[in-house]
């Protein structure tokens, strides 16, 4: 099979089109191609707007026309493909997951299809569960710690715009994708270069994937949370579980500790148990809010609107000259801005969108990078309080009940408080106040954010836009700690413990965090093989 990279479609010409272009391209008849099949799809925005595709082909006499083409688009496609470890024989003692989000939902698939049987620990509640108790506190009710946006079901990013995008190449991203394809997200997302299902669809594909790591022989425990690890010999033992108000202790020898980056008293309680911890830089800053319509006429230009065009979306960063960078941050297309938070009288907020993408506004995180020295101390655990002080801080400009401080850009950048909305409306819910964000953001944030908005709003036009909307605080862009663990086992110190994913500093996002859940369980699956 032959790869063929940068064929340029207009929008609305159709896809069956690729067949000739590449036959053109390779110099045979469109009948010589026996397959033409679209790996991945971006568009290009630049001055004369396409969507650009990457393709394999299968064509007669392969050989000769490779060697008769000399085009650089052209080359030989190889399928890498990703293959469980060796199956086990089911330890007597079970491995343990701790956190159903995405490290540790992947993590006990591969540890359950291998025969391992894992034991899945998860604090908050089933997705459709959880979404009924988000719902309510959304509504004005009231908040529960342990079943929220952060904690429940498929972790925080069962709640946002479900991004496949990563970074980083690796041939575990492709069986992630195929598998949440196989429980009922779209099959878009094999080919988009900016993969996205949905809070929506996400819902639907974890209620599926719950089903198969049970029938493959996962215990998956919700309302469980860990509470204590017994050590032994330098080695975890077992582990103290509260579940549903009854505490039990279960035998341990391999823990997958994918806690989510909100695990705030578990980091607390690892720490006290003498857990190899640091602290560790990450970003905070505000949601920003525009009217999606005028994004998509900066991006699409005289094409906004085009029914061949998806909500536009944006990437931007910009270096500030104290050497800070002010960036954006989950970016959410025709999505809203939620109140995201998991301890009770604290502000936190975040983006979340449905697969359509088709509300009226666009909001991504504004966000300031934070370092280690600018915490309010030298603890470890430091990060922790600060992103604190400022939930604590935006709660009290709120006013109290959950409701999000607001402020208009102008006003913002003028530091005079906001007394409504323009011509773009905040969808935070419960509500929002209307005042002057200087009054819960620290004064490195809010002067990296005025000299940051005019730079970006020179990269992508009205982004500065007097009526965007800033909502604070966004404050859980990553974790504030790493575990230590060893690069090459995956351990901590301490022998069977396992940190894994967002939570434990090790990944950004839900396909790292898959993709690390799987290296972790590959190990653990070597261990119990060599054993």
């Amino acid at each position: 099979m032959l790869r063929i990279d940068q064929l340029r479609l207009h929008p609305g010409q159709q896809e069956t089109l690729l067949r000739a272009r590449c036959a053109k391209l390779l110099r045979v008849a469109p009948a010589d191609i026996t397959a033409c099949t679209v790996l991945r799809k971006a568009i290009d925005a630049r001055e004369d707007l396409t969507l650009v595709y990457t393709v394999f082909v299968s064509v007669k006499n392969e050989a000769q026309v490779l060697r008769r083409c000399r085009d650089k688009r052209v080359s030989v496609y190889k399928q890498e493909v990703y293959f469980l470890p060796p199956p086990v024989t089911a330890p007597a003692v079970r491995p343990i997951v701790v956190g159903a989000g995405p490290a540790g939902l992947f993590a006990a698939l591969v540890l359950a299809r291998c025969g391992a049987r894992p034991i899945l620990l998860e604090r908050g509640r089933p997705v459709e569960h959880r979404q009924v108790d988000v719902e309510r506190f959304w509504s004005g009710g009231p908040l529960d710690p342990d079943s929220n946006v952060q904690f429940g079901e498929g972790g925080a990013g069962a709640f946002s715009d479900g991004k496949l995008n990563t970074g980083t190449k690796d041939l575990r991203h492709r069986f992630i994708l195929e598998t949440l394809v196989r429980c009922g997200a779209p099959d878009t997302i094999l080919t988009d270069a900016k993969p996205h299902v949905g809070t929506d669809k996400l819902h639907i594909a974890l209620q599926a994937l719950r089903q198969e790591l049970e029938a493959a022989g996962a215990d998956i425990r919700f309302n469980a949370r860990l509470e204590h690890i017994r050590i032994q010999d330098g080695a975890v033992s077992a582990v103290t579980v509260c579940q549903n108000g009854q505490t039990y202790d279960l035998p341990a020898r391999h823990v997958v500790l994918a806690l989510g980056h909100s695990a705030r008293d578990t980091f607390e309680m690892l720490y006290q148990a003498g857990l190899a911890m640091e602290p560790k830089p990450f970003a905070m800053g505000v949601r920003i809010e525009h009217s999606q319509s005028a994004i998509d006429a900066a991006q699409y230009r005289s094409l906004a609107g085009h029914p061949a065009l998806p909500p536009s979306t944006y990437k931007l960063s910009c270096h500030l000259p104290n050497g800070r960078s002010a960036f954006s941050f989950c970016v959410c297309p025709g999505g809203e801005v939620v109140a995201a938070a998991s301890e009770e009288k604290r502000v936190v907020t975040n983006g979340m969108s449905e697969f359509a993408r088709d509300g009226e506004n666009i909001n991504g995180g504004l966000l300031v990078s934070v370092t280690p020295e600018d915490f309010p101390s030298g603890d470890t655990l430091a990060g922790v309080q600060f992103q604190r002080e400022l939930e604590d801080a935006a709660y009290r400009l709120g006013g109290g009940n959950y409701a999000a401080p607001a402020q208009r850009v102008e006003d913002f950048l003028k530091h005079r408080p906001s007394t409504g909305a323009g011509k773009v409306v905040p969808t935070y819910l419960p509500s929002v106040r209307w005042c002057d964000l200087h009054g819960c953001l620290p004064p490195f944030v809010c002067e990296a954010l005025e000299e940051g908005l005019p730079m970006l709003g020179r990269k992508l036009r009205g982004f500065d836009a007097p009526d965007a909307v800033l909502t604070a605080v966004e404050t859980r862009s990553s974790s504030p700690v790493r575990i230590v663990r060893e690069s090459e086992s995956y351990q901590s110190a301490l022998r069977g413990l396992y940190p894994c994913g967002e939570g434990a500093g090790y990944a950004g996002g839900i396909m790292s965090a898959a993709a690390d859940g799987l290296r972790v369980a590959e190990m653990i699956l070597e261990e119990l093989n060599h054993e």
